[in-house]
């Protein structure tokens, strides 16, 4: 039943993997694990569904069973015959390991591209094009002047640092909870499309970012996370561009925002298979002000962020016609008995 979406999931796995591969061995370079949000991926998401698959059936059966400790093992045992069945476990163990695969492959390549481009990259062109939409102003310095250098800048980093946990936890939140599992198929398939067009899409138009390129602009905002993140992915990319540390990766690319393309993308599948209006609005509202982020801090350009709405679209499109969805003009209403 769920066959398309798993042979299309292997796949796009094997791809991302094989060319991650050929360009770690045409480089000289070996790939890396690298380092995110609870460790390491091969550790961070067995542990987040682990820790999922609890928090599933531990507090239910401690609810219903109203602390009575001869209830809570026949009532364990019903929750997972029920819900952690033999397609469940077949999403989440493709899901995980064809979604790690991919992301990491990604992080590599991404890695290479200062090996395999060069120096050259189109910061200027999209530069100009940003001032051509903001009629010759730099889009960063209209958001300081309209929002603020420090209170604003303090939420905003706060919000666009949330992606950094938001999608090994989405990803296990669709894989765990979605009561419908071809959700599940649709959510992470959407995800590796998404990753996989961004990875493609560094290689087509290779930028730094503004941030990167123009950083005088943004010396008088607060110091904030994510102006440390910025300082520490340029010393990074300086280690790995000079060979300085073994297995370092670097994760400088502005074409295209990725961060726009996976919140809108969450938001979507949200709108899409979850009652409440609560999440819905709230993923909407981290959409949003993740786009201003991008340009406030200088992470992107104006380019940068509409090539992510693209992605996040056709993620959002094929994963769900490749897991078997059916699309008509009311397809984002919420569905019923879809809520994680």
């Amino acid at each position: 039943m769920y066959r398309r979406p798993q042979v299309f999931l292997v796949a796009n796995a094997a791809l991302m993997g094989l060319l991650a591969v050929l360009a770690a061995v045409s480089l000289g370079k070996s790939l890396a694990d690298p380092d995110g949000f609870l460790g390491p991926a091969w550790v961070r998401l067995p542990l987040l569904l682990g820790a999922a698959f609890l928090v599933d059936v531990v507090p239910r059966t401690v609810w219903v069973s109203r602390f009575r400790w001869r209830q809570m093992r026949p009532l364990m045992r019903e929750r997972i015959r029920q819900h952690w069945t033999r397609d469940r476990v077949v999403l989440v163990v493709v899901g995980v390991s064809t979604f790690y695969i991919t992301y990491v492959s990604y992080r590599n390549l991404k890695s290479f591209l200062p090996a395999v481009l060069g120096a050259t990259t189109y910061d200027r062109e999209l530069h100009m094009v940003d001032r051509a939409l903001f009629l010759g102003h730099e889009p960063a310095v209209v958001l300081h002047a309209l929002l603020g250098t420090s209170v604003s800048a303090h939420v905003l980093s706060t919000i666009y640092l949330w992606f950094l946990p938001l999608v090994p936890l989405a990803v296990a939140a669709w894989l765990v909870w979605s009561h419908n599992i071809a959700y599940g198929y649709w959510f992470v398939t959407s995800q590796c499309i998404a990753w996989t067009l961004g990875t493609a899409s560094y290689y087509a138009l290779p930028t730094l970012g503004p941030g990167f390129e123009y950083s005088w602009l943004y010396e008088g905002l607060d110091r904030t996370a994510s102006t440390r993140l910025m300082e520490s992915l340029q010393y990074g990319r300086q280690d790995v561009n000079l060979n300085v540390l073994e297995g370092a990766v670097q994760s400088v690319a502005g074409f295209a925002s990725l961060h726009c393309a996976i919140t809108l993308l969450v938001a979507m599948m949200a709108q899409a298979t979850i009652r409440s209006r609560v999440v819905r609005w709230l993923l909407w509202v981290n959409f949003g002000v993740t786009v201003v982020a991008t340009l406030y801090f200088g992470w992107h350009y104006v380019a940068d962020d509409v090539a992510g709405v693209m992605i996040a679209l056709v993620a959002f499109y094929v994963g769900g016609v490749v897991s078997g969805q059916r699309f008509d003009r009311k397809r984002l209403a919420p569905a019923p008995a879809a809520a994680p």
